[in-house]
């Protein structure tokens, strides 16, 4: 009797034992997959610092004297901001002023030069034009929100179609104009972003609009790495 409640004892630590290499594996392997996730997030970020890096020193080397000259922002995120109201448009419309396309004519070619480079061609998911606004209503409608709206989206398809018809624009290869044409969009955005006296978001920073500096056309460069960056915090937040 004794031997038969010892034989049941040994096959019980015998199944036991069995459970703890296999809850073991599958501890190794959860952290072997741990690791292997964590180093391709880690090379994500790695290669979107790097690109924007570089970008930015490209970007900055190559218009650093001309910003100061023309009064425009670049920013660590890759905006450029052209700030100067009364550079860009005519009050109340979308037509581009004499001297805005002086400064269009000296930094569109250059600008895209830098960004059709082979080494950021495949790197680059998308290229802005983004027309903003002030809170000021354009129009007498009860909708100014929608009236800026309009606004800003006829003024960043207005240097789109400045671009597009230029005589530089035509000078690019077939290549270049069907990248260029996947890539590049006009985006009109109201007054949903505008600026305080710092060039920072009111919304974030809960500062009092500057108008001038609100009213504004930004470059904006979205890199294949923003992408993967926000799938990556999306991912960490949904643990």
């Amino acid at each position: 009797m004794k031997k038969g409640v010892d034989n049941s004892w040994i096959s019980f630590s015998d199944i036991m034992t069995g459970l703890m290499v296999i809850f073991m594996f599958i501890a190794i392997a959860y952290i072997v997959e741990v690791q292997k996730k964590q180093a391709e997030r880690d090379l994500v970020f790695e290669e979107f610092k790097a690109t924007t890096d570089s970008l930015y020193a490209e970007l900055n080397q190559e218009f650093k004297d001309d910003f100061r000259e023309w009064e425009v922002q670049l920013d660590k995120d890759l905006s450029i901001k052209f700030t100067n109201p009364d550079v860009l448009f005519t009050l109340g419309s979308a037509q581009i002023r004499p001297y805005f396309k002086e400064i269009l004519n000296e930094f569109l070619p250059r600008y895209i030069t830098i960004l059709t480079q082979e080494k950021y061609r495949k790197r680059i998911s998308e290229i802005r034009i983004e027309g903003h606004t002030d809170l000021l209503p354009v129009s007498g409608g009860d909708l100014p929100y929608i009236d800026n709206l309009e606004l800003s989206q006829a003024r960043s398809a207005a240097v789109m179609e400045y671009f597009i018809s230029s005589d530089f624009y035509s000078k690019y290869s077939e290549d270049d104009r069907s990248w260029l044409r996947y890539n590049l969009t006009a985006n009109g955005l109201s007054y949903g972003k505008t600026l305080d006296s710092n060039s920072d978001f009111t919304y974030i920073s809960g500062e009092k609009v500057d108008d001038e500096k609100s009213r504004r056309v930004e470059f904006r460069i979205v890199t294949n790495s923003d992408l993967l960056v926000q799938e990556v915090i999306s991912e960490i937040e949904g643990e």
